[in-house]
């Protein structure tokens, strides 16, 4: 899935053609399942983010919803510019496949820290019209606690850091299975989430085969 999403990405910058789903694509690739796609341009040695565009809940093929992410992580995300061809000598490519967000039931919002767990969840916020998201690997990548991660992204929604205390506001977690390249255009691994002095957990049910993932209509970027 991450050399499909790097094809998908690089054949559309430079001919603008939508590539279409290898004939071998493992059946269990056409289930519907989340997916989001992120570019990390690696400058001097350190990775920064280029673009992260995806799909939150199950709403289409697997192998679809990759390729429409990769495009859109590489031209859609509006905070960056579109990705130029030559960059993609620079980018590496990472995959997350997600399971299906589950609402996070709690008999008073103060134990939410509780009820998730960094290296394992990823977040969706959601308080009337408002909604963020942050992928599993967020946290990790900031050091951050439970609590830091609730406010985090209750402020990706637009809502003030504590909006998670408020009965109203509405928590999903959800998890996922990341490959990424080691380098642009090199060997692809599976990405591990284990915090320092954490222990690791369960990344829920999601089965797949790895050897496509590695060879192989809300969008919503994640930082």
């Amino acid at each position: 899935m991450v050399r499909l999403a790097r094809k998908a990405i690089e054949e559309y910058l430079r001919s603008g053609t939508v590539v279409e789903p290898p004939a071998d694509t493992p059946q269990p690739l056409w289930e519907p399942m989340g997916v989001f796609v992120t570019l990390n341009k690696l400058v001097g040695g350190r990775k920064m983010l280029r673009g992260c565009i995806g799909f939150p809940y199950p709403q289409k093929p697997l192998v679809r919803a990759t390729i429409e992410a990769a495009i859109a992580s590489a031209t859609e995300d509006p905070r960056f510019p579109p990705v130029q061809p030559d960059e993609m000598d620079e980018v590496v490519v990472e995959v997350s496949v997600l399971t299906q967000p589950e609402l996070v039931r709690v008999s008073d919002p103060r134990e939410y820290p509780k009820a998730i767990k960094v290296g394992r969840d990823g977040l969706i916020v959601e308080k009337g019209v408002f909604r963020g998201l942050l992928l599993p690997q967020v946290p990790v990548e900031w050091g951050w606690d439970e609590q830091t991660f609730l406010s985090q992204t209750c402020m990706k929604a637009g809502l003030y850091p504590d909006a998670w205390l408020d009965p109203d506001t509405r928590i999903y977690r959800f998890q996922a299975i990341i490959f990424e390249e080691e380098e642009p255009r090199g060997p692809v691994k599976r990405r591990e989430l284990t915090p320092s002095g954490r222990a690791g957990g369960s990344i829920g049910q999601i089965h797949l085969p790895e050897e496509s993932l590695k060879d192989g209509d809300l969008l919503e970027d994640h930082y």
